[in-house]
């Protein structure tokens, strides 16, 4: 959704914009491309990785991009500390990348052998051979439901327990293989592949991917300058609901109950709604970028405050 996200941004060619989850680079090229000598990008990724790749990618425009390698989360506290107040523009692309997948060793993907791995900073401690050879039964079963909205959670955690008694489960092939032997073979891959879900949920696990989510978000559209955009891509229904639960309480002008004879909570109105219902890939996109096709983008502009007190 390269364009639609570029479009959603409105960039302007002396701006200050972020990207927070910078990856190999795409969606950061394209914003600082737009940039004129005045104009500056943070490309923010924890992945030491992914800014290798990125930095050749951004090379022409290397003079308008300051690379950052932590977590969005940390975004704010790491403007503050580089002296950087208000943005035009923030961009967050959610969840796994496509470079990362496309990276077998990394051990994301369930159609690549791989070590279980699934970290996106490789100097972390917690990785998925932890998670699924470490967590008890209850614990598994739990991510599997909670990250993952897998029906059979409690079968395959079930399952996991009993196989890691004979031997370590190593690989990302054979979790895959022992997820998918839960599933009776006639719908086995009626909704796509069988373990989908509860890679989501391991790899949501290992990265904290859904923890103050929604704080970051919060943070990051409060630091926009008035008229200045926030996009957000999401893919699946847990950071998806975050997202825009966030997003709507920044349009809210009064939380009181609804008998309150007046209003008493003091909220300001800080932004709108740029696209009151998700954008999301078009057909032309979807033959080329099939991952694409659970992606939505919502978008939210910020607002002068003094105009909407």
């Amino acid at each position: 959704m390269l364009r639609e996200c570029i479009d959603a941004l409105n960039i302007l060619p002396d701006g200050i914009y972020l990207d927070g989850t910078m990856g190999g680079g795409g969606h950061s090229a394209e914003i600082a491309r737009r940039l004129t000598e005045g104009g500056r990008l943070i490309a923010v990724d924890r992945d030491a990785d992914a800014h290798k790749a990125a930095r050749e990618r951004l090379k022409e425009y290397i003079d308008r991009v300051t690379f950052l390698r932590d977590d969005f989360k940390n975004a704010c506290a790491d403007l503050d500390e580089m002296g950087i107040g208000r943005l035009n523009g923030v961009l967050l692309d959610l969840g796994v990348s496509s470079w990362q997948l496309d990276s077998a060793e990394r051990g994301f993907s369930y159609m690549k052998d791989a070590p279980l791995d699934m970290r996106m900073d490789r100097d972390a401690r917690l990785t998925a051979y932890d998670v699924v050879n470490g967590y008890d039964e209850s614990e598994l079963q739990r991510i599997f439901r909670e990250y993952g909205e897998e029906k059979l959670a409690g079968k395959i955690a079930a399952k996991i327990v009993r196989e890691r008694e004979k031997a370590p489960i190593e690989t990302t092939l054979r979790l895959a293989e022992l997820v998918a032997g839960c599933y009776p073979p006639a719908t086995r891959h009626k909704f796509g592949h069988p373990a989908k879900r509860v890679f989501q949920a391991v790899r949501i696990e290992v990265n904290g991917e859904l923890n103050g989510l929604a704080d970051a978000v919060t943070e990051l559209a409060l630091r926009l300058a008035p008229e200045g955009r926030m996009a957000v891509i999401t893919f699946h229904s847990l950071e998806d609901r975050i997202v825009k639960n966030a997003f709507k309480q920044l349009t809210l002008s009064c939380t009181c109950p609804p008998d309150f004879p007046v209003c008493v909570c003091g909220k300001v109105k800080e932004a709108e709604l740029v696209n009151t219902k998700p954008i999301t890939a078009s057909a032309a996109e979807l033959e080329e970028n099939p991952r694409a096709e659970s992606a939505k983008l919502r978008v939210i502009r910020r607002l002068d405050n003094e105009r909407h007190k």
